[in-house]
């Protein structure tokens, strides 16, 4: 079917401008808010070329962004996460003796980080809507890496509370503003794959963390080392964080309109491939309608109780998982060692979810799938007697893959949720919410259920419980508003403005916005 288009010309008073006879109220409205329209339409304004963007080209061009964006976001996306799980290492590596933690020291550290990522989540979401993109967060994971590197010369609990603190500060910015460049470069079917290949790098982090780990342990045994190897592990995880941050500052651009490494034809045409995201590649004013829309959309609560449940597990998990392994009857460097294969099933689970997604769609009912076999390994831990280690540890491994609900909705914040703030103040809910998460999931974990932890176990099954729940009513939702939007655009009369992708449209006020699944 043949597509109307309306011009809207620069000088034209968008208030009194309707199409013929519209009666919607919706099309008054993007008239009043085109006014204010993305950065991409700085490609096409003023420009009489007629672009072509064949399959073939479109193909090249992905191929060329995945080569310049995927590698790195990659490597960063692990670090960020094995910065992190340090302190797991350290927990069995001497670190409690060395700066004589007692008590719940070890949990509060493992918490007061996500109280710095807390504080600063939602003004990290507004400085990356304000700022230049790469180059703020290059400054952030440049900053991080010398904090990490901090940690090796901490002397009690009060220094190692303000480090912790401060890198929670400054790693607030990287899942947002990932999600961001995903949704700025990629098309909607190409995001939960791309989202998923960095993500998996927790997993890698975890193997390659792990391996270190063991790695310095081992060595320090047989040689002795001149340092306690803690904190050449935070030495060593620092130094590679900063050296990426400046990777990352020389080589990825802000958006399409500034990548050195495209022709000026190439940036065009990434935008142009992207224009059926229905959502542009930014826009740096805060629109307070949007902000509102926001607060008032039910889906933006739901994707909140999901960062909430998914991770009370996973703050648990991340600091603990050394003592968890060790509580099924191993040794500390056993515990380090077997913790590894952890990180190939959460490797496994997203890269087999990201790949499900893009060739058969569903994200949701994937991540389902994901979430239920992370429940039957909490069970399987609960569930089966203290000789039976093994299966135990087979059941730690298969909780990693609970992290598909918790990517499915990250993934989903770049795809479904339109307009750049609307966008960004749901990233930053969202993520507030995962640490409040965060920072309950240590608590779980008592020094007075020591070594069982049961408690904490019947926790992770309930949340696990709860997520699919939720994933369920997200998905059932989506439905429910794309047959909305599809009887509305089938009403006689509708007419779509031109460039209307383009115009930082909310996705609740574009009736041609889609919602995936």
């Amino acid at each position: 079917m043949d597509e109307k288009k309306v011009e809207i010309p620069a000088d034209a008073d968008i208030e009194q401008s309707s199409s013929d006879n519209v009666n919607w109220e919706g099309q008054e409205a993007i008239l009043k808010h085109g006014t204010d329209a993305d950065e991409a339409m700085k490609a096409f304004t003023g420009s009489e070329e007629s672009l072509v963007l064949d399959e073939a080209t479109s193909k090249r061009l992905l191929r060329k962004i995945d080569m310049i964006l995927m590698p790195i976001m990659c490597v960063v996306y692990g670090l960020n996460y094995l910065d992190k799980t340090t302190l797991s290492y350290a927990s069995i590596m001497g670190i409690q003796k060395d700066l004589k933690l007692v008590g719940t020291n070890y949990s509060w550290l493992g918490s007061v980080f996500y109280f710095g990522y807390l504080g600063w989540e939602y003004p990290a979401a507004r400085l990356l809507q304000r700022l230049p993109l790469a180059k703020y967060s290059a400054f952030c994971i440049i900053a991080w890496g010398l904090v990490l590197c901090c940690f090796a010369a901490v002397k009690n609990f009060s220094g190692a509370v303000a480090v912790r603190f401060f890198l929670g500060m400054l790693e607030a910015s990287v899942t947002p503003g990932f999600a961001l460049f995903t949704s700025q470069w990629y098309t909607k079917r190409e995001q939960g794959a791309r989202t998923a290949f960095w993500a998996s790098f927790n997993g890698f982090a975890q193997i390659f963390g792990g391996l270190v780990a063991y790695g310095i342990a081992h060595g320090n045994s047989i040689h002795g080392f001149s340092i306690e190897p803690w904190k050449i592990v935070f030495l060593f995880t620092g130094l590679l964080t900063i050296i990426m941050g400046f990777v990352f500052l020389v080589v990825i651009p802000d958006n399409q309109l500034n990548a050195w490494w495209l022709t000026k034809e190439e940036r065009v045409l990434a935008i142009e491939r992207v224009r059926s995201n229905q959502q542009g590649i930014g826009n740096k004013h805060f629109k307070m309608y949007q902000f509102k829309e926001a607060l008032l959309d039910p889906i933006t609560w739901a994707f909140v109780f999901q960062a909430l449940v998914s991770d009370i597990p996973n703050g648990g998990i991340s600091n603990f998982f050394s003592l968890l392994v060790e509580s099924f009857g191993f040794t500390a460097q056993q515990s380090l060692l077997y913790g590894t294969p952890a990180g190939a099933v959460e490797v496994v689970a997203l890269i087999g979810w990201g790949l499900c997604t893009q060739r058969y769609g569903n994200r949701i009912l994937w991540a389902i799938v994901g979430v239920s076999f992370g429940l039957l390994g909490a069970i399987l831990i609960v569930a089966l007697p203290t000789s039976a280690k093994d299966g135990r540890l087979i059941g730690y491994y298969l909780t990693l893959a609970f992290v598909t609900g918790f990517l499915a909705l990250l993934s989903l914040i770049s795809t479904n949720v339109a307009g750049y703030t609307k966008k960004t103040t749901v990233a930053a809910l969202y993520l507030i919410f995962y640490c409040v998460g965060n920072i309950i999931g240590p608590q779980t974990f008592k020094t007075k259920d020591a070594p069982g932890y049961t408690p904490a176990k019947i926790t992770i099954i309930v949340c696990f419980a709860l997520s699919i729940l939720d994933l369920l009513f997200i998905y059932w939702y989506y439905r429910r508003q794309n047959s909305k939007k599809a009887a509305f655009r089938a009403q006689p009369g509708y007419q779509k403005l031109e460039n209307q992708e383009f115009l930082d449209l909310t996705d609740r006020e574009n009736p041609e916005f889609i919602y995936e699944l």
